[in-house]
């Protein structure tokens, strides 16, 4: 009998997955965000509505064997390319993994007070303050339209810090890396918040996982200029 692949080693972040795309384990119990985040949303949010978005992307790439090696990083950096009858499906399915996986990386029940180091500084830098822009971030997240999502990505390119507003299931652009990412569908937090949204954002500040984000921010968009404009920001 053959060993599921899930039981040799543990799925990748969804970025690096390719056919067939796996729903990965949360780092946490269900139950290990309250009472910011309460157990039956976690549960139905993890298990229903990211499961749903992996199994409909499975289903979409299984129509074109030519795509099954390709990981959905690059799915969805070259939307253009995939076949019409299943471009839809790439993309919002496709985005809808790649944004949960990366939003339970971003949670943690055991959070740190704030940022430290290099991105502290930047933040510090671009923002005026962390608490500066806390409320920059938040505002971004209580005035976005219907479903999407939130995040703080650093620009490769121009070396600065974005907060982005993201329709739906867009994703962090080619050329970004996402450090923070947070989720303002209502399906994320109706059981418990219903209608109150700035109550959920407010209380994903308690579950941020800042030490995670500085790794991402050092690994990913760490360069010398960056840690050079850090060094300045301390002094």
């Amino acid at each position: 009998m053959s060993v599921p692949r899930s039981q040799i080693s543990p799925a990748p972040d969804a970025a690096l997955q390719t056919y067939p795309f796996t729903l990965r384990d949360l780092p946490y119990a269900y139950d290990a965000l309250e009472p910011h985040i309460d157990q039956k949303t976690l549960q139905i949010h993890h298990r229903n509505h990211h499961a749903t978005y992996v199994k409909k992307l499975n289903e979409a790439v299984a129509k074109h064997a030519d795509l099954q090696r390709r990981t959905l990083a690059e799915l969805l950096q070259d939307l253009e390319k995939i076949p019409a009858d299943i471009r839809k499906a790439v993309k919002d399915n496709g985005g809808g993994h790649l944004n949960h996986d990366f939003f339970w990386t971003v949670l943690t029940p055991r959070p740190a007070r704030g940022p430290t180091g290099a991105l502290a500084a930047v933040i510090e830098e671009e923002f005026g303050s962390v608490d500066e822009f806390r409320k920059k971030f938040s505002d971004a997240a209580a005035a976005h339209f219907a479903s999407g999502w939130v995040a703080l990505a650093a620009d490769r390119h121009s070396r600065k810090l974005e907060i982005l507003d993201l329709k739906d299931h867009e994703v962090v652009p080619a050329g970004k890396t996402g450090l923070l990412i947070l989720d303002v569908w209502e399906h994320a937090y109706y059981v418990k918040y219903q209608n109150r949204r700035p109550e959920f954002i407010e209380a994903f500040w308690n579950l941020v996982d800042w030490g995670h984000a500085g790794e991402l921010f050092e690994r990913g968009a760490g360069s010398r200029r960056f840690r050079s404009r850090a060094t300045r920001a301390r002094v």
